[in-house]
């Protein structure tokens, strides 16, 4: 019998069809169908699984209300398509969308460069492990490092993933330099993502709630106030003084990085100035920690540039990068220069979906039409007429609307303390008039529309949020 076995191991290992395929009339060996499976017809076999089809769809608002978990505030909108800036619901009403998906949608809905991309990778290769080398992911790596000063690119799948990669990065690289305690400073009222460390790196403690253990977030993070140079260099110094008593069990404390959105987009649409950063930047290099601008909402030409630290003259060692890198797919990147880009080595950071092909390929769609559009051009240019099309509403409703702020495609409109309305109420009435806009905190409406606006949009847009505001006022006086 063990040499039976033997034999028999042997045989599969080989090839199971070929060991036990019925090309003998003398002898009846068992075919390989009553050994291997087979994927029948779809109907022809019942099983205990239900499939999709079979289960009722009817009513998406009540399938979320019984089976999505509640993450979100929905509001009471179904979209089922969309073409270019505009949006359509189940109902067939048509909605101008300066949402885009949160600063994600870049060259809008349905985007044929974008769709024939994706399509035609998903027919030839849509995931391999990262175990092997894919073509798309080196082409997307390679237009990331030579349109910035980066060196090397990481892949991943979001902003919070990119933004752990970072914070990974800083304190692997503080810990190589003697550092037993490195801390990381953003910014108050920063947002950094979801995930247990990005959360703690996001300056807000409403996002804390709940999630700390013994009242602590994740430790190794301080908050600073955004734009505040003397308090940022106060925060460095105080940093790196260790405590006597860990100084003396032989621990160090240090800056591992400076971890800063170019400009705050939770925290307001709140731009960064230039001697802010560049006083970042001359701390990071006196005391060997890294500058890590986080891209994820102002970076892939949402500014008017491609990222967004260019409109600051500084050139971080590390930044990241999503939303509107894959125009709606999900990809994440981490990029980095200089010794920061040798930081990591195999085993020390990964990401199953990190890079795929059919990713990478949304990516290198995206990468291309910014490329030979002249998107950039168009942000700058549309942007600058929202800004003032803003100014001129603002101008007409002072009771309501205060500063106008934000850069390129990425603008807030402040509403005002004793206006008799919160932000998110007047994405409310907007709504009603068909224009999708979203909050960014509790007093600024946010517009951020596809990069691919036109001015006529940017006209109806702007007429549709005063129409909002029209009616906020008159029902109010």
């Amino acid at each position: 019998m063990k040499i039976q076995s033997a034999i028999l191991s042997v045989a599969l290992a080989v090839s199971p069809a070929t060991a036990f395929s019925s090309t003998s009339s003398s002898h009846n060996v068992v075919s390989s169908t009553q050994l291997y499976s087979t994927i029948p017809k779809p109907g022809t076999v019942t099983t205990s699984l239900t499939p999709p089809s079979k289960l009722d769809s009817s009513n998406t608002p009540d399938l979320f209300e019984s089976r999505v978990y509640k993450t979100y505030g929905r509001y009471p909108i179904t979209f089922t398509s969309g073409h270019g800036c505009v949006l359509t619901d189940d109902t067939g009403k048509d909605y101008l969308d300066f949402v885009a998906g949160i600063a994600t949608c870049a060259l809008g809905h349905s985007n044929e460069a974008l769709t024939s991309a994706i399509t035609n990778q998903m027919k030839q290769l849509h995931h391999v492990s990262n175990l092997y080398y894919t073509p798309g992911q080196a082409q997307l790596a390679n237009w990331l490092c030579t349109n910035s000063c980066a060196d090397k690119a990481f892949f991943c799948n979001s902003g919070a993933e990119s933004n752990e990669a970072a914070i990974k990065l800083a304190r692997r690289h503080a810990n190589d330099r003697g550092i037993t305690d490195p801390v990381i400073i953003t910014a108050e009222n920063s947002f950094h993502g979801r995930t247990l460390a990005t959360v703690t790196a996001t300056g807000q403690p409403k996002y804390h709630k709940g999630f700390t253990y013994g009242g602590e977030m994740v430790r190794g993070f301080k908050y600073t106030p955004y734009n505040d140079v003397e308090k940022l260099k106060a925060l460095v110094e105080e940093i790196n003084v260790t405590p006597e008593e860990d100084a003396k069990e032989g621990r160090k404390r240090g800056v591992a990085a400076i971890m800063m959105e170019p400009l705050q987009g939770e925290g307001g649409i709140r731009p960064g100035t230039v001697e802010f950063f560049a006083a970042a930047r001359k701390l990071c290099d006196d005391n060997g920690a890294l500058l890590i601008c986080d891209e994820v909402q102002v970076g892939m030409g949402r500014s008017g540039s491609l990222w967004g630290h260019e409109q600051l003259g500084v050139e971080p060692d590390v930044f990241t990068s999503a939303k509107a890198l894959g125009g709606g797919v999900p990809i994440g990147a981490m990029m980095a220069k200089g010794e920061a880009a040798s930081v990591f080595g195999p085993g020390d950071h990964a990401s199953t979906y990190g890079g795929n092909p059919l990713a990478c390929a949304a990516g290198l769609a995206v990468a291309e039409y910014l490329s030979e559009h002249n998107v950039l051009e168009n942000v700058r240019v549309r942007g600058e007429q929202l800004a003032a099309g803003l100014e001129d509403i603002t101008n007409r409703y002072p009771s309501v609307l205060g500063e106008t702020r934000g850069w390129g495609l990425l603008r807030g409109v402040v509403i005002k303390e004793d206006a008799g309305c919160t932000a998110a109420e007047l994405v409310g009435d907007a709504m009603k008039e068909g224009l999708l806009l979203v909050a960014a905190g509790p007093s600024v409406v946010r517009f951020v529309p596809p990069l691919i606006v036109s001015e006529d949009e940017i006209n109806d847009a702007l007429a549709r949020f005063e129409k909002a505001i029209e009616k906020r006022v008159g029902e109010s006086s």
